[in-house]
């Protein structure tokens, strides 16, 4: 199951939490106000790839033109 984030609408608060795939907040609470009015927020990954690069928006060296 896949770690989400959740912003509340109504205070900010921001709160992780496992839910399935298909799943929202429905359940789910603000842990500051108590809210439910929760939304998903657009989260981003990091992979390492096989140039070396580890991080987001982290980049190896350019690769050299090959002539030839």
């Amino acid at each position: 199951m896949p770690l989400y984030e959740f912003r509340c609408a109504d205070c900010s608060a921001v709160m992780t939490a496992l839910r399935k795939v298909d799943q929202d907040a429905e359940g789910l609470r603000c842990p500051a106000c108590g809210s439910e009015r929760l939304v998903r927020k657009m989260s981003t990954f990091a992979s390492k790839t096989a140039n070396g690069a580890r991080a987001i928006g982290e980049t190896a060296a350019p690769a050299r033109p090959h002539f030839g």
